[in-house]
């Protein structure tokens, strides 16, 4: 009888052993894939990550934020330079500036409420402590003097414009937020065309839709698009070509914001440093990646939790395998002296128990695999879960957004939902992991029992009996 049959049919001369053994090694062997499973779907989902969330850099003038600092703005020229930065995959640029009354017809879709009241009285646009401190009040006289008693005037939030290269990007255009285009098209990064794509609410407060015209610094203007942003203020928002913003309103080649977006998280501080250096103290260079970084470490502690347990559950079925051949080694020494007394070499003896572990890990295997399938998408999801507070937590210290490409605590917020879409699954490639494990057990359990095999001496086992 060939030594390798002689050793599948010896696996099963003890079949409470066997089945024992084998359900031993199908829970490690299972566990082992589920901890692949697991190590694969969460590294795919920390490469998608790093090359898609906190992956940018905002580049504002020196001391400004929107309408709320000051500055000098920005040049094409100087944004140009950080397309050429390495890691860099390419770069939005915005003009923010804000429609009035004397060089556009739009009416503003917000309502100033209390706040926007108290704001435009500290901007000094409304009557304070007893003096004039903005426009004399629509129905004053010509002599209405600034000492007399002042009226309250109302206010009214501007329209806001945003001359950008990435119309669908919202957060680097439109202050954060997700772009949905609701009706029409948008426009091309180069276009210099007279066209906008406005928001919902603004669309609505005006009567415009895709094909109407509106004013802006006293310019017609063609609505080619509508979009939602799904807050009220970006909603109030015009997008217009950044060439045709800066034309219109005299701001030839200037830039309030720009963002750079970089091939990974990983990058991220190295392209920070060079576009600090390249623009120096003219403007104030930012980035997210430390929230990002944050965000995704508990992604990259169920790696490190998977590989141990992968490396735990294939040790353990190697123990297992290993205790059981040498048990079974002892129990036949007598067994093992005759079949070498009679001419077999050690070689073929060690052949036949090595076919005999094999049956065991490989029957292990298919048990192995069956729980690999079953729980393999569950335990991810359970590690993931258990990291998703974490996650969320720090995705939540991200900044409110802002004009021109602040943004990015909006994006890394979504973290939290984005690690629970992760989806662990079982390919072929898994499955030859698989099996590959169990003949790794099968080597590793039977490589002593070989050498115990090795030291048996006929003689001394038939003096012995």
């Amino acid at each position: 009888m060939n030594v390798v049959t002689r050793g599948i049919r010896n696996a099963f001369r003890n079949q409470i052993r066997t089945f024992s053994i084998v359900v031993i090694l199908g829970l490690s062997v299972g566990l082992a894939l589920a901890m692949l499973v697991a190590r694969q779907a969460v590294t795919d989902k920390i490469s998608s990550v790093k090359s898609s969330v906190g992956n940018t850099v905002s580049v504002s003038p020196a001391g400004a934020r929107g309408f709320e600092g000051g500055g000098t703005a920005l040049t094409t020229a100087q944004i140009a330079k950080l397309a050429t930065l390495a890691n860099v995959t390419s770069v939005d640029s915005t003009l923010s500036d804000r429609l009035t009354t004397s060089n556009s017809n739009l009416a503003s879709a917000v309502d100033a409420g209390s706040l926007g009241q108290r704001f435009a009285q500290n901007n000094g646009t409304s009557f304070s402590g007893g003096e004039f401190q903005g426009q004399r009040p629509s129905g004053a006289t010509s002599g209405t003097s600034d000492s007399e008693t002042p009226v309250m005037r109302t206010f009214t939030p501007p329209v806001t414009v945003v001359g950008t290269t990435s119309p669908t990007k919202l957060s680097s255009s439109v202050g954060g937020g997700s772009f949905t285009l609701k009706s029409g098209k948008t426009f091309s990064a180069t276009s210099t065309e007279n066209v906008a794509v406005i928001g919902s609410s603004l669309a609505t407060k005006n009567n415009l839709k895709v094909g109407s015209t509106f004013t802006a610094y006293n310019t017609s203007i063609t609505v080619i698009g509508t979009f939602d942003a799904g807050n009220s203020f970006s909603n109030n928002q015009v997008l217009m070509p950044l060439a045709t913003v800066q034309k219109l309103s005299d701001q030839a080649g200037a830039v309030t914001s720009a963002t750079i977006h970089v091939n990974s998280i990983d990058n991220v501080a190295t392209v920070t440093t060079a576009a600090t250096s390249s623009l120096g103290s003219a403007a104030d260079v930012t980035n997210d990646s430390a929230a990002a970084e944050s965000s995704v470490a508990p992604l990259e502690n169920i790696q490190t939790i998977s590989l141990y347990s992968l490396i735990g559950a294939v040790t353990a079925g190697a123990v297992i395998i290993l205790l059981t051949m040498i048990m079974i080694v002892r129990e036949r020494r007598r067994e093992i002296g005759v079949i070498k007394a009679i001419g077999a070499s050690n070689i073929k003896v060690m052949l036949q128990f090595a076919s005999e572990a094999v049956t065991f890990t490989i029957l292990g295997a298919v048990i192995g695999i069956i729980f690999g399938l079953v729980a393999g998408n569950p335990i991810t999801k359970l590690l993931v879960n258990n990291s998703t507070s974490a996650a969320t937590t720090a995705t939540t210290m991200g900044g409110p957004g802002g004009f021109g490409g602040r943004g990015g605590g909006r994006a890394l917020r979504s973290l939290g939902s984005n690690f629970s879409t992760i989806s662990a699954s079982v390919g072929w490639d898994i499955i030859l992991y698989g099996l590959g494990v169990a003949i790794i057990i099968a080597i590793i359990g039977s490589g002593l029992a070989s050498f115990f095999i090795a030291k048996i001496r006929p003689a001394e086992v038939m003096r012995a009996e």
